[in-house]
């Protein structure tokens, strides 16, 4: 079992990574859309409900629809950040 604040932390820098890639606005408006999670204006998670990995997987999927193999190799680094995660599709 992961950390709280490591899953926030994670979709943190998975909203500010793809933020630098499509631009803050979309970035924020996407991860707004995941069911579970709450982001402030200007990108930082602040909670995440309901089953984390699960709501984690939704983001880099709705970014990915968004932008496809781009974000998986800019997620790359952000992951292995991240060991304990198991590292998403």
């Amino acid at each position: 079992m992961n950390d709280p604040q490591e899953y926030l932390d994670l979709a943190t820098e998975i909203v500010k990574k793809q933020s630098i890639i499509l631009g803050p606005d979309i970035a924020v408006l996407k991860a707004k859309s995941i069911e579970g999670i709450v982001i402030s204006d200007d990108g930082v998670v602040t909670d995440i409900s309901g089953d984390r990995d699960t709501v984690i997987q939704n983001l880099v999927d709705a970014f990915v629809a968004l932008s496809g193999q781009i974000v998986k190799s800019a997620l790359s680094s952000v992951f292995t950040k991240y060991p304990n995660f198991k590292k998403v599709d």
